[in-house]
């Protein structure tokens, strides 16, 4: 069996607008029974209506409203994941905390870090071990561009330290993971999608964007063709998908380059370092 041998049901966290929304909105059409995960339920409840006109009611639509920063809500949420329908959970929900590091609230910064890293951590180990015991499954982690922004200075690009590491923190886990699950029936991805037209750039986090979903000025890629890129590539048994990047080989140079740095892991000082005269000597 494949993590797409028949619908099953998807949880699809951060539902409400954007890429979430457009991940429900795809996998319905595909067939698929959908748990709807996030904070506003009036957007939930919509969403959750639009897919049942859109498909008939010939798919289940379950909302759960949750706050992933919430170790309550979390526990909640990672105890419907693990549930024996789920096939396919997608780890969508992210806020992003904007702001110089030394002037944005430490609140802030650890709510990004709940909901970027925690969550995502949490809710896939919630569901693979039932995943490998069916023979079926899938986990698809939303990441981001700046990931791999590093040293970039800001303008246009956000003030993103914490941000940029959560990302950072996603691409890694999910290669590293899908390492580990090689060989077996359940596939992880990590999708990068770089600026996007959704309301994701309207807030910092702190509570949900009010009003009906909208998108930022600065367009981007339709979330539509995020999530296209990314079903895509799931069955194409692409670990790292970037939508927007056209030269795939581009990925296999960054794992040639860490294996590189990886180098530096021997018993002995680069001669570099030698040449550093020491305090006191």
């Amino acid at each position: 069996m494949t993590w797409d041998s028949g619908p099953g049901t998807a949880v699809v966290t951060g539902a409400s607008s954007g890429i979430g929304a457009e991940y429900a909105g795809q996998l319905a059409v595909r067939g698929w029974d959908l748990v709807l995960v996030a904070r506003r339920d009036e957007r939930l409840t919509a969403l959750r209506d639009e897919v049942r006109g859109r498909t008939r009611d010939t798919v289940e639509v379950e909302t759960l409203v949750a706050d992933l920063s919430r170790p309550d809500d979390l526990a909640r949420v990672a105890r419907r994941v693990a549930a024996q329908d789920v096939s396919l959970l997608v780890n969508n929900a992210g806020i992003n905390g904007y702001g110089p590091f030394t002037e944005a609230e430490p609140e802030l910064l650890a709510k990004v870090v709940e909901v970027n890293v925690v969550a995502p951590t949490a809710l896939s180990r919630a569901a693979l071990p039932g995943m490998l015991a069916r023979g079926r499954g899938a986990v698809i982690n939303v990441a981001s561009l700046l990931a791999f922004a590093g040293g970039l200075p800001p303008g246009p690009l956000p003030h993103r330290a914490v941000y940029g590491g959560t990302k950072g923190y996603v691409v890694t886990f999910t290669r590293t993971l899908a390492a580990e699950l090689a060989g077996t029936p359940v596939r992880v991805q990590v999708v990068c999608p770089g600026l996007t037209a959704t309301e994701f750039h309207l807030g910092r986090g702190e509570t949900p964007v009010p009003g009906a979903p909208r998108t930022h000025d600065d367009g981007g890629m339709p979330a539509a063709d995020v999530v296209t890129a990314s079903l895509a590539a799931l069955s194409a048994g692409e670990v790292v998908c970037v939508p927007g990047l056209r030269d795939a080989s581009a990925v296999d140079r960054l794992a040639a380059a860490e294996l590189g740095l990886r180098d530096g892991s021997g018993p002995s000082l680069a001669s570099r370092y030698r040449t550093v005269e020491h305090p006191g000597a």
